[in-house]
């Protein structure tokens, strides 16, 4: 297994990664704002390649508040969900971010369906949920987890 910082040659494999997903966890209208983000994402973005074949992206950005960066469309080849490549890629981008200075939060949206993978895999807490918040039926939650517990 390998992460690999991304370049706009990736974006079509990541593309077919975000399609394979389908409906359960992807509203249908996000496909674009992912086709747009891969243009030119904020902050840091990686591949995770097995093999030659790409496996699963993810990455992370500060995105203007104090002392915290955001988790940045994750995904992983859905046939190959459940074995650990998720968790891999999360503790990857945990241990990226542990070594910016100043960092003392981290912050995600994703969707009810994998928001117990992140409290469970990564400690997560959620701190909101949105009914519809990325589509009609797909609810949008709110998680953060700290990084610091005293300065």
């Amino acid at each position: 297994m390998e992460i690999r910082n991304y370049k706009p040659a990736d974006a079509e494999a990541c593309l077919r990664l975000f399609d394979a997903a389908g409906s359960s966890f992807y509203a249908e209208e996000e496909r674009g704002r992912f086709a747009r983000f891969l243009e030119s994402p904020p902050g840091t973005y990686y591949v995770m390649e097995n093999n030659g074949d790409l496996v699963g992206c993810g990455g992370f950005a500060a995105l203007g508040e104090p002392e915290t960066v955001t988790l940045t469309w994750g995904v992983i080849r859905r046939d190959l969900h459940g074995q650990g490549l998720g968790r891999f890629l999360l503790f990857y981008r945990l241990k990226e971010i542990g070594r910016l200075a100043g960092i003392s939060q981290v912050k995600l949206e994703t969707t009810p369906k994998v928001a117990g993978f992140f409290q469970k895999a990564g400690g997560f807490h959620i701190t909101a949920t949105e009914t519809d918040g990325f589509g009609p039926g797909l609810d949008k939650v709110s998680m953060v987890k700290r990084l610091a517990v005293c300065k």
